[in-house]
């Protein structure tokens, strides 16, 4: 019988649990685990080792947009210290997740519907591409810019991310270059074209506070 996409969900859970529990990147601790500051360890149950922020993705409808739902260290403090988290991304027909890098991972993409077109740059500036179907996985290295587009026109795309680290960042290639308020002639000069057409780029990222 065939596994509905909410199963295939489950299923990469499972799947890349495991290889991320012996690859860190993160320093050792020397607990089982990291209480949080003010905390009495004893009065800690199961609920501190529960994240149910992804119970929403259950029985959502299709991404309209863009979505990615995170389990890091930040949105689940018992990951603190276990060098791991992850994330489900969503990609409506068509969607793209911008060139970014992860500076404290690497990234193992299971794609659990749907169709991928992924790709990352070396330190050599070679390309490596792929085109991915329900079931591949597809390793991005840490720090390397990568992206992924969903090519299909009518169907929307669902992927689970594991990284080796519970806070791996992320930093946007786009929004970092034009949100950011580096200089227009400086990024003119870098991308050899003029003003006008750098700042016509700006208007779509506006300035980080």
């Amino acid at each position: 019988m065939a596994l509905t996409v909410k199963q295939q969900f489950f299923l990469a859970i499972l799947v890349i649990a495991f290889p991320f529990s012996a690859i860190s990147g993160d320093p050792d601790i020397l607990t089982d685990f990291v209480v949080p500051l003010g905390t009495n360890i004893s009065q800690l149950d199961g609920n501190f080792f529960t994240y149910t922020g992804m119970r929403a993705l259950i029985n959502s409808n299709p991404p309209t947009n863009f979505t990615v739902t995170k389990a890091t260290m930040a949105e689940f403090p018992a990951l603190n210290g276990q060098s791991v988290s992850f994330a489900v991304l969503e990609y409506p027909a068509g969607s793209v997740n911008p060139p970014h890098t992860h500076p404290r991972a690497t990234e193992l993409l299971f794609l659990t519907y749907g169709v991928l077109e992924v790709g990352f740059v070396d330190t050599t500036n070679k390309l490596f591409t792929q085109k991915l179907q329900a079931g591949d996985m597809f390793a991005f290295p840490k720090g390397l810019v990568h992206y992924q587009f969903n090519s299909a026109e009518n169907d929307f795309a669902v992927a689970v991310s594991a990284f080796g680290s519970a806070a791996a960042g992320t930093v946007s290639v786009p929004s970092t270059v034009f949100g950011t308020n580096i200089d227009d002639d400086i990024l003119a000069k870098s991308f050899k074209t003029d003003v006008p057409t750098i700042q016509k780029i700006k208007a779509g990222f506006p300035p980080k506070a």
